[in-house]
């Protein structure tokens, strides 16, 4: 990371004096999130030369991981470079999610297989917006995609023991390689995540949601919803701010889609924090949202699917008091 900071000084810094949606005016380097797709394509090289015997390119989940990463990144990339056009974005992102579709890694939440398609391709579309609008303040997007990793990683070791594969692996690689961008990008940041790395993480970790947690009450023979109570804890942090943007813009009659100040980090600062204190708030709910989906995990491989939909309370209480915190103390 220290290298890509040292060499992309004048990369992906455009809008130097657009205040309206970033939240520091500062000039900085936004390709930090380079560092994400170049780990994960080195990760793949050195497993594929290491275990030569397992040919992972033959592996059709894996090869769709690759192909849309590879997409997302690039047009992240592009979008860095020349601020590209929002339907051009959207077209990608429903491609990579027919991508994950057509290589078998799909939400299951019914027996009819076109409706778990379109939720899969919805939820790929929703997780790479919510975590590139989420991506407002230093830190914020990279503890919330640190701990939805973990908290993937956790799942696959409690039902499946420990089984060093090119998931393990790969979720291992991307774990260390956030906890380095997070070195540089924690309040005052050196450099920003930018698209390149909003969507591709937005992109990694929808798919590692749906392999470890979306199909939870399937790989426990229990509901399947019991699968998106645990994600839905997971995703406490991005979810509960990208729920609050949606409701507060459509009651004052404005688009989601549009940027703004208007995030639940924001009215924290607007509450009186500060940004590494928004970020230290952040790191909390991210934290005791992996300690919960764990314990759901936990009970539902005991057989016990209540529990997960119980501990969805957590995700409630977290979104209650950072709506109401928007009411409150506005802009």
């Amino acid at each position: 990371m220290a290298f890509l900071l040292r060499f992309s000084q004048s990369l992906g810094i455009r809008n130097k004096n657009d205040v309206t949606v970033r939240w520091a005016n500062e000039s900085k380097p936004s390709l930090g999130g380079i560092g994400f797709f170049v780990a994960f394509f080195f990760g793949t090289v050195a497993y594929s030369v290491i275990f030569n015997n397992e040919n992972i390119f033959q592996n059709r989940q894996f090869v769709g991981l690759l192909t849309a990463g590879t997409i997302s990144f690039i047009m992240g990339l592009a979008d860095d470079a020349y601020n590209t056009r929002p339907f051009i974005k959207l077209f990608v992102q429903i491609l990579c999610g027919i991508i994950f579709v057509y290589t078998n890694n799909v939400i299951e939440l019914s027996e009819i297989g076109w409706l778990n398609s379109v939720i899969t391709v919805v939820w790929v579309v929703g997780i790479m917006n919510s975590l590139n609008m989420l991506d407002n303040m230093d830190g914020i997007t990279g503890t919330t995609v640190l701990f939805i990793l973990i908290s993937c990683l956790a799942t696959n070791i409690i039902l499946f023991d420990w089984n060093m594969n090119i998931w393990t692996l790969t979720m291992f690689i991307q774990i260390g390689a956030t906890i380095g961008f997070l070195s540089y990008n924690i309040h005052p940041s050196k450099l920003f995540m930018g698209d390149a790395g909003s969507q591709f993480v937005g992109l990694f970790v929808s798919f590692f949601s749906i392999h470890e947690l979306w199909n939870v009450g399937n790989n426990t023979q229990l509901n399947p919803l019991t699968g998106a109570a645990v994600t839905l804890i997971a995703f406490t942090p991005a979810i509960a701010d990208t729920l609050t943007v949606v409701i507060n813009r459509l009651r004052k009659g404005k688009s989601p889609m549009v940027g703004g100040k208007d995030h639940t980090t924001h009215h924290l600062v607007y509450s009186g924090l500060n940004d590494r204190q928004v970020w230290i708030v952040f790191l909390g709910i991210g934290l005791m949202a992996t300690i919960v989906t764990v314990l759901a995990v936990v009970f539902a491989k005991m057989g016990n699917p209540w529990m997960a939909f119980f501990l969805t309370s957590y995700f409630f209480a977290v979104f209650f008091v950072l709506y109401r915190n928007t009411l409150i103390h506005k802009k």
